[in-house]
């Protein structure tokens, strides 16, 4: 089980401030397309996305028990 943690308008839009998604192991890629397919995420690609507080590329493997933080791009003026 990967543990997803949500933040900002990402925990709104799905109201809820975790996801639990039951694999054993899968890259970041793998992640941001099952979000943009089951969750309905289309920002998914441009999230930032930490793995247990380290901030990782597409290529970076996921495994179970890991916790996943998804960090929304921030705008500002």
């Amino acid at each position: 089980m990967i543990r997803v943690l949500l933040f900002a308008h990402l925990k709104e839009q799905l109201n809820r401030s975790e996801l639990t998604i039951e694999r054993e192991k899968m890259t970041v890629k793998d992640l941001k397309e099952e979000l943009e397919k089951t969750y309905l995420l289309s920002q998914a690609a441009s999230l930032m996305i930490a793995v247990n507080e380290e901030f990782v590329t597409d290529q970076e493997v996921i495994r179970a028990g890991d916790v996943v933080a998804l960090i929304p791009p921030v705008s500002g003026g």
